[in-house]
Protein backbone atom coordinates (compact mmCIF):
# COMPACT_ATOMS: atom_id res chain seq x y z
CA UNK A 1 0.00 0.00 0.00
CA UNK A 2 1.44 3.60 -0.83
CA UNK A 3 1.79 5.80 1.74
CA UNK A 4 2.97 9.22 2.21
CA UNK A 5 6.70 9.93 3.35
CA UNK A 6 8.82 12.63 4.04
CA UNK A 7 12.65 13.12 2.46
CA UNK A 8 14.56 15.94 2.17
CA UNK A 9 15.95 17.61 -0.80
CA UNK A 10 18.99 19.86 -0.12
CA UNK A 11 17.59 21.12 3.24
CA UNK A 12 14.10 21.61 1.52
CA UNK A 13 10.96 18.87 2.97
CA UNK A 14 9.15 17.93 0.58
CA UNK A 15 6.44 15.62 0.72
CA UNK A 16 6.32 12.40 -1.50
CA UNK A 17 4.34 8.91 -2.18
CA UNK A 18 6.35 5.84 -1.42
CA UNK A 19 5.67 4.34 -4.77
CA UNK A 20 7.68 7.04 -6.39
CA UNK A 21 11.00 7.54 -7.82
CA UNK A 22 13.16 10.57 -6.17
CA UNK A 23 12.73 12.80 -9.84
CA UNK A 24 9.05 12.01 -10.02
CA UNK A 25 8.83 13.36 -6.43
CA UNK A 26 11.36 16.11 -6.84
CA UNK A 27 9.34 17.16 -9.99
CA UNK A 28 6.10 17.56 -8.13
CA UNK A 29 7.79 19.53 -5.34
CA UNK A 30 8.74 22.39 -7.68
CA UNK A 31 12.50 20.96 -7.87
CA UNK A 32 14.05 19.99 -10.97
CA UNK A 33 16.33 17.31 -11.58
CA UNK A 34 18.10 17.08 -14.93
CA UNK A 35 18.00 13.95 -17.23
CA UNK A 36 18.16 12.71 -20.99
CA UNK A 37 16.94 9.22 -20.33
CA UNK A 38 13.94 9.22 -18.50
CA UNK A 39 10.51 10.02 -19.56
CA UNK A 40 7.03 10.24 -18.11
CA UNK A 41 4.86 7.26 -18.44
CA UNK A 42 8.24 5.04 -20.05
CA UNK A 43 10.14 2.62 -17.34
CA UNK A 44 13.25 4.28 -15.98
CA UNK A 45 16.43 2.62 -17.48
CA UNK A 46 19.15 5.12 -15.36
CA UNK A 47 20.99 5.20 -18.62
CA UNK A 48 22.61 9.08 -19.09
CA UNK A 49 23.19 9.21 -15.56
CA UNK A 50 22.78 13.27 -15.40
CA UNK A 51 20.14 12.41 -13.07
CA UNK A 52 22.66 11.80 -9.90
CA UNK A 53 22.65 12.67 -6.60
CA UNK A 54 23.50 11.63 -3.52
CA UNK A 55 21.39 9.98 -1.06
CA UNK A 56 22.12 9.53 2.84
CA UNK A 57 26.03 10.61 0.91
CA UNK A 58 26.07 7.71 -1.51
CA UNK A 59 25.70 8.59 -5.34
CA UNK A 60 22.37 7.26 -6.53
CA UNK A 61 20.22 7.55 -10.28
CA UNK A 62 17.05 9.92 -9.07
CA UNK A 63 14.74 7.78 -12.07
CA UNK A 64 15.32 4.68 -10.82
CA UNK A 65 16.18 4.95 -6.91
CA UNK A 66 12.32 5.01 -5.00
CA UNK A 67 12.08 7.27 -2.30
CA UNK A 68 11.95 6.32 1.59
CA UNK A 69 10.78 8.16 4.88
CA UNK A 70 13.36 9.91 5.99
CA UNK A 71 15.88 10.11 2.96
CA UNK A 72 18.34 13.10 2.55
CA UNK A 73 18.82 14.44 -0.86
CA UNK A 74 21.91 16.77 -2.17
CA UNK A 75 20.88 17.65 -5.22
CA UNK A 76 22.45 20.95 -6.24
CA UNK A 77 26.22 20.78 -5.32
CA UNK A 78 29.34 21.67 -7.02
CA UNK A 79 30.16 17.55 -7.26
CA UNK A 80 27.30 17.19 -8.92
CA UNK A 81 26.80 19.92 -11.89
CA UNK A 82 30.32 18.93 -12.57
CA UNK A 83 29.48 15.57 -12.99
CA UNK A 84 26.92 16.31 -15.26
CA UNK A 85 28.09 19.26 -16.90
CA UNK A 86 30.71 16.52 -18.18
CA UNK A 87 28.22 13.95 -19.06
CA UNK A 88 26.96 16.55 -21.85
CA UNK A 89 30.24 17.62 -22.73
CA UNK A 90 30.96 13.84 -23.53
CA UNK A 91 27.64 13.88 -25.55
CA UNK A 92 28.59 16.97 -27.45
CA UNK A 93 32.25 15.35 -28.64
CA UNK A 94 31.53 11.86 -29.11
CA UNK A 95 28.19 12.92 -31.68
CA UNK A 96 28.32 15.26 -34.57
CA UNK A 97 26.07 18.06 -33.12
CA UNK A 98 26.00 20.91 -35.17
CA UNK A 99 22.96 22.61 -33.56
CA UNK A 100 22.35 25.74 -36.49
CA UNK A 101 22.07 22.89 -39.18
CA UNK A 102 19.67 20.47 -36.89
CA UNK A 103 15.39 20.65 -36.94
CA UNK A 104 15.35 19.99 -33.22
CA UNK A 105 17.62 23.26 -32.27
CA UNK A 106 15.34 24.99 -30.00
CA UNK A 107 13.66 21.92 -29.12
CA UNK A 108 16.80 20.00 -28.14
CA UNK A 109 17.20 18.94 -24.75
CA UNK A 110 21.06 18.02 -25.27
CA UNK A 111 21.24 21.63 -26.64
CA UNK A 112 18.89 23.21 -23.76
CA UNK A 113 21.22 21.47 -20.94
CA UNK A 114 24.71 22.44 -22.59
CA UNK A 115 22.64 26.35 -22.22
CA UNK A 116 21.80 25.51 -18.34
CA UNK A 117 25.44 24.47 -17.97
CA UNK A 118 27.24 27.09 -19.36
CA UNK A 119 28.85 25.31 -22.04
CA UNK A 120 30.39 27.02 -24.67
CA UNK A 121 32.77 24.84 -25.62
CA UNK A 122 33.36 21.39 -24.35
CA UNK A 123 36.65 20.21 -22.44
CA UNK A 124 37.09 17.40 -24.67
CA UNK A 125 38.71 16.79 -28.10
CA UNK A 126 35.75 15.89 -30.80
CA UNK A 127 35.54 12.23 -32.17
CA UNK A 128 33.91 13.83 -35.17
CA UNK A 129 32.57 10.12 -35.91
CA UNK A 130 31.68 8.96 -39.62
CA UNK A 131 27.79 7.43 -39.57
CA UNK A 132 25.09 7.45 -41.95
CA UNK A 133 21.63 8.64 -41.85
CA UNK A 134 18.78 6.19 -42.51
CA UNK A 135 16.42 7.81 -44.72
CA UNK A 136 14.47 4.21 -45.86
CA UNK A 137 11.67 4.42 -44.13
CA UNK A 138 8.35 5.75 -45.18
CA UNK A 139 7.88 7.81 -42.55
CA UNK A 140 11.13 8.99 -40.60
CA UNK A 141 15.14 9.81 -41.13
CA UNK A 142 16.98 7.87 -38.28
CA UNK A 143 20.59 10.44 -38.05
CA UNK A 144 23.24 8.44 -36.06
CA UNK A 145 24.96 11.47 -35.72
CA UNK A 146 22.80 12.73 -33.32
CA UNK A 147 22.10 9.60 -31.21
CA UNK A 148 23.09 9.63 -28.02
CA UNK A 149 21.61 6.07 -27.11
CA UNK A 150 19.75 7.20 -24.57
CA UNK A 151 16.58 4.15 -25.77
CA UNK A 152 13.89 6.50 -24.90
CA UNK A 153 12.24 5.60 -28.47
CA UNK A 154 13.16 1.46 -27.87
CA UNK A 155 11.03 1.67 -24.25
CA UNK A 156 8.62 3.95 -26.03
CA UNK A 157 7.95 3.13 -29.47
CA UNK A 158 6.03 0.05 -29.79
CA UNK A 159 3.26 -1.39 -32.37
CA UNK A 160 -0.38 -2.77 -31.19
CA UNK A 161 1.71 -6.24 -30.07
CA UNK A 162 4.16 -4.54 -27.66
CA UNK A 163 6.99 -5.10 -30.10
CA UNK A 164 9.67 -2.10 -30.28
CA UNK A 165 10.32 -0.21 -33.67
CA UNK A 166 13.77 0.36 -32.57
CA UNK A 167 16.34 -1.86 -31.20
CA UNK A 168 19.99 -1.87 -30.41
CA UNK A 169 22.46 -3.26 -33.04
CA UNK A 170 26.12 -4.38 -32.68
CA UNK A 171 28.33 -3.21 -29.17
CA UNK A 172 30.75 -1.43 -27.38
CA UNK A 173 31.63 2.07 -29.30
CA UNK A 174 29.99 0.88 -32.32
CA UNK A 175 26.86 0.14 -30.58
CA UNK A 176 23.86 2.36 -32.56
CA UNK A 177 19.87 2.81 -32.51
CA UNK A 178 18.70 1.15 -35.52
CA UNK A 179 14.59 0.83 -36.87
CA UNK A 180 13.16 -2.82 -37.86
CA UNK A 181 12.69 -2.72 -41.40
CA UNK A 182 9.09 -4.52 -41.34
CA UNK A 183 8.06 -1.90 -38.30
CA UNK A 184 9.22 0.90 -39.59
CA UNK A 185 6.94 0.35 -43.14
CA UNK A 186 3.98 0.19 -40.64
CA UNK A 187 4.72 3.22 -39.05
CA UNK A 188 1.50 5.58 -38.69
CA UNK A 189 1.99 9.32 -39.15
CA UNK A 190 0.66 9.56 -35.18
CA UNK A 191 3.66 7.29 -33.96
CA UNK A 192 6.11 8.71 -36.36
CA UNK A 193 5.61 12.00 -34.61
CA UNK A 194 5.65 10.74 -31.08
CA UNK A 195 9.07 9.14 -32.25
CA UNK A 196 10.29 12.50 -32.89
CA UNK A 197 8.80 13.91 -29.59
CA UNK A 198 10.04 11.44 -27.33
CA UNK A 199 13.71 11.49 -28.71
CA UNK A 200 15.80 14.37 -26.70
CA UNK A 201 17.62 15.04 -30.04
CA UNK A 202 17.60 15.62 -33.42
CA UNK A 203 17.88 11.89 -33.93
CA UNK A 204 14.18 10.95 -35.15
CA UNK A 205 12.74 13.20 -37.51
CA UNK A 206 9.42 12.79 -39.34
CA UNK A 207 9.78 13.26 -43.02
CA UNK A 208 8.69 16.34 -44.70
CA UNK A 209 7.65 18.34 -41.91
CA UNK A 210 10.72 20.99 -40.76
CA UNK A 211 10.67 24.01 -39.40
CA UNK A 212 6.91 24.31 -38.70
CA UNK A 213 7.79 26.26 -35.48
CA UNK A 214 10.70 28.72 -36.66
CA UNK A 215 13.41 29.19 -34.60
CA UNK A 216 13.27 31.68 -31.98
CA UNK A 217 9.93 30.88 -30.74
CA UNK A 218 10.63 27.22 -29.73
CA UNK A 219 10.56 25.40 -26.25
CA UNK A 220 13.75 26.45 -25.34
CA UNK A 221 14.58 29.26 -27.11
CA UNK A 222 12.96 31.71 -24.28
CA UNK A 223 12.32 29.50 -21.24
CA UNK A 224 15.37 27.49 -20.13
CA UNK A 225 15.08 23.63 -19.87
CA UNK A 226 13.41 22.62 -15.78
CA UNK A 227 11.82 26.20 -16.03
CA UNK A 228 8.48 24.85 -15.81
CA UNK A 229 9.22 22.67 -12.95
CA UNK A 230 10.67 25.24 -11.14
CA UNK A 231 8.49 27.84 -11.31
CA UNK A 232 5.10 25.54 -9.42
CA UNK A 233 3.86 26.77 -6.79
CA UNK A 234 3.92 24.06 -3.87
CA UNK A 235 0.65 24.11 -1.90
CA UNK A 236 1.35 20.64 0.24
CA UNK A 237 3.74 21.28 3.17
Amino acid sequence: MNKVVKIDIDGLECIANSDQYIIEAARENGIYIPTLCNYPGVKPKGGCRICTVRVNGKQMTACTTPVSDGMRIENNTEELINLRKSIVELLLVEGNHFCPSCEKSGNCELQALAYRFGIMAPRFPYLFPVRKVDASHPKIIKDQNRCILCKRCIRAITDEKGRSVFAYRRRSSRVEVVVDSKLGKQLTDELAQKAMDVCPVGSILVKEKGFITPIGERKYDKNPIGSDIENITITKR
